[in-house]
C-alpha cells in the first residue's frame, strides 16, 4: 500500500480537480473568491470617468428601512474603488453611515455634522477620511444631532445651513467628486437642508410590498423645495433595493416603478442579502466586508452605472 501524500486532499486528484471532474473556478466559493481578487486588486476593477462637476445627491426616502444608508455607504465605497473621491454627509442621528464607514462617531470632542449646521466648525474640520477606503470621506453625525431640528428653527435661513457649509473651496480643496447626504427617515428640516444643499435627488425603493408608498409625499416635498427653496433640485436616480426573485411580487414591484420613472431607474437592481445587512455590524461597507458576494457586486455595478451616466448626461 502506497503512503499518501499528506499535502494532497483525499479527495482531490492530483491534477487540482474535484472528484466530480468540476474545476475549482466552477464552485461558488471559487468564483466569489476570484471576484473579490479582482475587485481589491488595485485598478482591477477599472477607473471611472469624473463627472464635469461635483454631484451633489441627497439620498432620500422617508419609508424606513429601505436601504437609504445601505446604498449611500455602498455606492460611495464603490466609486472610491474606482478612482473617485466621494464624500458622505450623514444627517442621520443615528450615525450609522458613519459606522458603516468606519469612523469613531462617539468619541468626545469630535467635529460632526451637528456642529457645522450650527455654524461652529468649518466642512474642513469636520471632513475625516474612511480608514478602510481611500479616497472616501465622512462627516460624522452623533447623537447631538438629534436636537438639531428644534435648535435650526429659531436660526436665521435654517433650511440654507447645510448648503451655506459646503464650501466650494473646501470641496476642490480635497477634489470630491460625488458628495451622498444621507437622510434620516422623515421629512423633518434636516431632510430639508438636504434638499436645499443638492441639485440631484436619488430614491431608494424596496421591491415589496407598499413600496411606492410615502414616494407621493416624498415627491411632493421635493416640488415645494424646487418651487421655494432650489431651482435646481430634481429626481435623477432611482434604485431598487432588497429584490428577491423568487417572489412574483418583486418582479411586479420593480415593473410598476420602471413604468412610473422610466430611465430614472438604474437598470442594476440590488438583491436581498444577509451579508449587505450584516457589514454594518462590523463597521464596513459590504465592498470591505465581502467584496465577492452578489450585494457587493450589484453595487459596484450600481456605482458603475450612476457615473457613466454622469459622463453621458444625467436623465433630467
Amino acid at each position: 500500500m502506497v503512503d499518501q501524500d499528506p499535502n494532497v486532499s483525499r479527495e482531490t486528484p492530483v491534477g487540482g480537480h474535484p472528484v466530480d471532474g468540476q474545476p475549482f473556478a466552477d464552485t461558488p466559493i471559487a468564483m466569489a473568491a476570484e471576484r473579490a481578487s479582482q475587485v481589491l486588486t488595485p485598478g482591477g476593477a477599472g477607473q471611472l470617468p469624473k463627472p464635469p462637476q461635483t454631484r451633489i445627491m441627497t439620498v432620500a426616502n422617508q419609508k424606513g428601512g429601505v436601504g437609504k444608508t445601505t446604498t449611500t455607504v455602498n455606492l460611495a465605497a464603490g466609486l472610491a474603488l474606482r478612482g473617485l473621491r466621494v464624500l458622505v454627509i450623514d444627517l442621520d442621528p443615528q450615525g450609522n453611515a458613519s459606522t458603516a464607514l468606519g469612523i469613531d462617531h462617539r468619541a468626545q470632542d469630535i467635529a460632526s455634522v451637528y456642529e457645522l449646521l450650527l455654524g461652529e466648525v468649518t466642512l474642513k474640520e469636520a471632513i475625516q477620511e474612511s480608514p478602510s477606503q481611500q479616497g472616501l470621506f465622512c462627516v460624522p453625525a452623533t447623537l447631538d444631532l438629534a436636537g438639531a431640528e428644534i435648535e435650526l428653527v429659531s436660526l436665521v435661513a435654517r433650511e440654507n445651513r447645510l448648503r451655506n457649509a459646503l464650501a466650494d473651496d473646501v470641496l476642490a480643496e480635497f477634489q470630491i467628486d460625488y458628495v451622498f447626504i444621507d437622510c434620516p427617515p422623515s421629512l423633518g428640516l434636516l431632510t430639508v437642508n438636504a434638499m436645499v444643499a443638492a441639485r440631484e435627488v436619488l430614491i431608494p425603493i424596496q421591491c415589496e410590498y407598499y413600496a411606492l408608498e410615502g414616494v407621493g409625499q416624498l415627491l411632493r416635498n421635493i416640488e415645494l423645495v424646487q418651487a421655494h427653496l432650489n431651482r435646481d433640485l430634481h429626481v435623477s436616480t432611482i434604485l431598487l433595493t432588497m429584490y428577491d426573485g423568487r417572489t412574483k411580487l418583486a418582479d411586479q414591484v420593480a415593473e410598476e416603478v420602471r413604468r412610473h420613472f422610466g430611465d430614472k431607474v438604474l437598470s442594476t437592481i440590488i438583491p436581498r442579502s444577509v451579508k449587505v445587512s450584516e457589514a454594518p455590524g462590523y463597521g464596513m461597507t459590504i465592498i470591505e466586508y465581502d467584496p465577492g458576494s452578489r450585494g457587493a457586486m450589484s453595487y459596484l455595478d450600481a456605482a458603475r452605472e450612476l457615473a457613466l451616466r454622469a459622463s453621458e448626461g444625467a436623465p433630467a
